[in-house]
């Protein structure tokens, strides 16, 4: 698989997220202190975006249920999170963010 830029590094301050579009799938990106995570763009409880969630050091929580998600791996947390969801590789190339899809 190849990276694909989506982004821009000063598109996303520290403790936001933007959702981008890649091919099909929606993916929220996350800047945590200047390192990015990206996940699917939906809680798999309900639906929910993510993008729109309560981010923390370590994870992002759903503003919907409350389901909690591993900003790293996507693995649930705690609440109805259905065991998780998909996480996606980020690099930095100049000011370019990439996501491995």
């Amino acid at each position: 698989m190849t990276f694909i830029a989506v982004a821009k590094l000063n598109d996303i301050e520290p403790g936001k997220s933007v959702c981008v579009q890649v091919e099909k799938k929606r993916i929220a990106i996350f800047n945590v202190d200047g390192k990015f995570y990206a996940l699917d763009d939906y809680c798999p409880h309900k639906g929910a975006p993510m993008s729109t969630g309560y981010l923390g050091v370590t994870d992002v929580t759903c503003s919907w249920h409350g389901a909690s998600f591993d900003l790293a791996t996507g693995k649930g947390l705690a609440g109805p999170c259905a065991g998780g969801i998909a996480s996606y590789p980020v690099r930095i190339t100049g000011d370019d963010l990439e996501l491995q899809v």
